[in-house]
């Protein structure tokens, strides 16, 4: 766990060097100034609504203990273990299953699962893939990507800033040329940055909420099938359940070939091993 949260603080610190890179080589200090203020805004909208956004994307809608009191139970079972508060609680129609926890913090937080996974797992799986979600809120991951997310946005618009204002004389900065491929190279840069980020938050998360549950084998077996469901139902790549789909415990995409490589997701066999390691398991 603390090697994660070690590889996070250098992977944002990596992101910042990219800035104060891209920043000193245009030389353009008003444009960095705008891309602060975007940035800003960018992950101020992440930051504080990002619930909304997530819950909207999968037409997710709330439940209570009635509706679904084995659910209802797991939560509030392990949010007293963990001395944190109740966080809402959300079902998506969606058949593919998977699930997602948001919420700046764990006063605003929200666990959403979607009705597949409820009719694919047992009680013990569901608990560990609950114990999973839970800990992404009380890890702050939502702060973390959202510092990340602004982080990335400032360094694509430090390239379009030093396209239209820093290259005009190549004696003060990288020129036309280097400008353009500031454009295209300093975004690719971020978004790999970002996707490491992503996959380390997932495995702290992996290893937090199977000492949550005490049952590492339980969340190891959960994520077998939830990628064997999400790959027989994928979900739409359209533009809203994108902007949610790093939230989830799985890539609801099909994440074929290259876009695999690329997935803000790590490997579930790999996620499966660490899990197995964590139990003492030995094939």
């Amino acid at each position: 766990m603390h090697h994660n949260g070690l590889r996070t603080a250098v992977l944002l610190g990596a992101l910042s060097a990219v800035i104060i890179v891209v920043g000193a080589w245009f030389g353009g200090g008003a444009g960095v100034q705008i891309a602060v203020l975007v940035a800003l805004a960018t992950s101020g909208v992440a930051y504080f609504f990002s619930d909304r956004i997530a819950l909207s994307a999968m037409r997710a809608r709330p439940v209570g203990e009635v509706e679904q009191p084995l659910l209802y139970r797991i939560v509030r079972e392990l949010s007293t273990e963990a001395r944190q508060p109740m966080p809402r609680l959300y079902v998506s129609p969606t058949m593919q299953p998977n699930a997602f926890a948001t919420g700046r913090n764990p006063r605003n937080a929200a666990v959403c699962v979607t009705y597949g996974i409820t009719q694919l797992l047992d009680e013990r799986e569901l608990r560990g893939v609950i114990g999973h979600e839970l800990s992404h809120v009380y890890n702050r991951d939502i702060l973390i990507s959202s510092v990340a997310g602004a982080l990335a946005t400032m360094i694509t618009y430090l390239g379009y800033v030093g396209l239209f204002f820093g290259g005009g004389d190549e004696d003060e900065g990288p020129g036309f040329i280097g400008a353009i491929l500031m454009i295209v190279l300093g975004p690719v840069a971020a978004g790999m940055i970002q996707m490491a980020i992503s996959r380390s938050r997932e495995y702290q998360a992996d290893e937090s909420g199977a000492r949550l549950t005490g049952d590492p084998l339980a969340l190891a077996s959960a994520l077998r099938k939830i990628e064997m469901g999400a790959r027989q139902l994928p979900l739409p790549e359209n533009g809203r359940i994108a902007s949610a789909s790093h939230l989830m415990i799985a890539n609801p995409f099909r994440g074929a070939g290259i876009g695999r490589m690329f997935s803000t997701h790590p490997p579930t066999a790999e996620r499966v091993a660490r899990l197995e390691r964590m139990a003492g398991y030995r094939r």
